[in-house]
């Protein structure tokens, strides 16, 4: 099945992160969810290089600043190994415009985690909450069920990730 290369930015702004609500495209594996910004390199693309691309063509937005944060390493029965570049980035310029994956929205970080997400986004956005340093986190899924969470190497309990 061979594996993708992402990248995927949470763009920060007064206590709020700028969320997607996966809404419109067909087919979505995301579809219903609230996710970051971002989506498969392009050839040659470094990480940073695809997530600023992404942010500007799904958000209008041009970051000036951002932080890589963590790897994570998506493992599924139903989908190819993908390995996704997660970033915050908290300067940009530009003004927010319509995207056409689902609706854009500034969501409080304190309410982030009430929203549909994947399970293991749970994850890596309180790693992210908890401005933990840099991290490498191998999720596993079977069908849309989180299986297991590594994290550095070691085997996370999955009943503290919810």
């Amino acid at each position: 099945m061979g594996c993708l290369n992402t990248s995927l930015c949470y763009i920060e702004r007064d206590g709020c992160y700028l969320m997607l609500h996966r809404t419109k495209k067909k087919q979505d594996p995301n579809a219903g969810k609230w996710i970051g910004v971002g989506s498969k390199f392009e050839a040659g693309e470094s990480p940073e290089e695809c997530a600023i691309r992404e942010v500007a063509e799904e958000t209008g937005l041009t970051l000036t600043s951002l932080c890589l944060r963590g790897i994570v390493t998506f493992v599924s029965d139903a989908f190819p190994t993908e390995y996704m570049f997660l970033f915050t980035a908290d300067q940009f310029t530009g003004e927010l415009c319509p995207c056409d994956e689902g609706e854009l929205a500034w969501i409080e970080k304190k309410r982030v985690l009430s929203l549909p997400l994947w399970e293991g986004d749970r994850v890596f956005l309180r790693l992210l909450r908890e401005e933990r340093p840099f991290f490498s986190l191998k999720l596993s899924y079977q069908g849309d069920a989180l299986v297991s969470a590594v994290l550095d190497g070691k085997t996370m309990d999955l009943s503290e990730t919810r």
